[in-house]
């Protein structure tokens, strides 16, 4: 085979770990000359060099392609410093050299998402605040179900995507563990120092068990995870953000650079941003299930398969940070058509179960009540009429409870006003809400 070291390498893909590769090794040549494997000299010079190759990658060079970014760091610097770059390696492999790289890289990466995350919970609390009394149906199984306040729907996807951010806080105290020191998979003999190594690299643990230490992924697994909910939660927002620019609904705009026109109907605006947010799940749910494919039955301790682990790690992460960055900006400009989503409360019978509350609060058995409101909607069905098109008299036909007051009870901003558990949709509740989450997001 003429490109088996393409094959076998990975320097494709773990190119973007080379920073990260560098700092890790200033991090181990400083712990050697510590705890005198290397002299001071030799270690000073190790770092200048290893801290010329970081400074020339970050003004833009590109290092010299090898079978992988720690062999070609490594050749790097010796061409620069000559044989002594060649005492990095000591007391290392690659192999716990490669999981101390990925685990910062995915500590680095949960930080970027926790605070796009932030982010985009701040700018939905603003978005609830300024449409406080916007009132719109509230639906189950897509049908109209209850009125609720926008501000209220807005708010259910923050609380979605705090438990996203917690789900990646936790994640984060799995993979804050320092490998580096497990060696190829048995420990070294060298009188190695491994706490001053995850002090200089910035993490809290180290491994337990070297064996564990290199063959471990499920720090990566939980964080491909992690991403993956998050896209969940996106596709759930942008298929409501999809179904409520649609005309039939007219409940809300967004800015047209958010959208694209169509190549024969002039008329049309298509929201392809949110499509294409959607459409990335599938492919973040495939980087989840290519980690479990690779992992599953592999024996201890490290196999070279586990070189596949960083590229559905890298690809998750890139789309779903794109996803939030082009989420964060379209929902800015969301804007709700006011006279649309009441419009749409007055559709479907959404007064239905204030009314039975109104009959069970005047002591008929809930199930009975909502059997009498059953029975006044197919009446309306029937005759073509809505609730508050009703009569007095009509009421009084299917119960002698209902008095005048019935009327009131149709009102959606009364229904909405009227809610008071913990967590509901009256706008006194929802000011509460606002109040408890901005605490959360100080």
């Amino acid at each position: 085979m003429k490109n088996f070291e393409q094959f076998i390498g990975s320097f494709s893909f773990d190119g973007r770990l080379a920073e990260i590769d560098i700092i890790v090794s200033i991090a181990h040549v400083k712990m050697l000359v510590k705890t005198r494997i290397i002299n001071s000299y030799e270690g000073k010079k190790i770092v200048a060099g290893l801290a010329s190759i970081l400074k020339d990658l970050k003004k833009g060079w590109k290092i010299p392609k090898e079978e992988d970014i720690h062999f070609a760091v490594e050749k790097e610097l010796i061409r620069r410093i000559g044989a002594v770059g060649g005492k990095m390696h000591t007391a290392r492999s690659r192999n716990d050299q490669v999981a101390t790289d990925l685990r910062l890289y995915i500590k680095d990466a949960a930080k970027t998402i926790e605070n796009l995350l932030k982010d985009f919970q701040k700018i939905l609390v603003k978005k609830a605040n300024d449409n406080i009394d916007v009132i719109m149906p509230g639906f189950t199984h897509l049908q109209p179900a209850q009125p609720i306040l926008a501000a209220h729907y807005l708010l259910a996807y923050v609380h979605m995507f705090q438990r996203d951010k917690e789900r990646l806080e936790d994640c984060y105290k799995r993979v804050d563990f320092l490998p580096l020191g497990s060696a190829a998979l048995a420990g070294t003999s060298f009188k190695i120092d491994r706490l001053y190594t995850a002090k200089f690299l910035g993490f809290k643990n180290i491994s337990e068990n070297s064996l564990d230490g290199v063959s471990d992924r499920d720090f990566a697994i939980e964080f491909v995870f992690c991403m993956s909910v998050i896209s969940l939660h996106l596709t759930r927002f942008c298929e409501e953000i999809i179904l409520w620019m649609n005309p039939e609904f007219g409940y809300i705009s967004i800015n047209d650079k958010f959208t694209s026109g169509s190549s024969i109907m002039p008329q049309k605006r298509n929201p392809d941003c949110a499509e294409v947010i959607r459409g990335k799940s599938g492919r973040i749910f495939g980087d989840l299930t290519a980690l479990f494919t690779i992992v599953k039955s592999l024996p201890l301790a490290y196999n070279r398969d586990l070189q596949e682990d960083k590229p559905p790690v890298f690809d998750a992460f890139d789309n779903i940070k794109m996803c939030l960055e082009v989420m964060n900006d379209m929902i800015a400009s969301l804007k709700f058509v006011k006279e649309n989503t009441l419009k749409g409360t007055e559709k479907g019978f959404i007064a239905a179960t204030e009314i039975a509350d109104y009959l069970a609060r005047n002591n008929v058995p809930f199930r009975t009540a909502h059997s009498i409101v059953r029975d006044i909607v197919l009446y309306c069905k029937r005759h073509s009429k809505n609730l508050s098109g009703l009569s007095i008299c009509e009421f009084k036909k299917f119960s002698p409870i209902f008095k005048k007051d019935i009327f009131k009870y149709l009102n959606a901003k009364h229904i909405v006003d009227m809610k008071i558990s913990y967590g509901s949709t009256s706008k006194k509740s929802i000011v509460k809400q606002i109040e408890n989450i901005k605490r959360k997001l100080k």
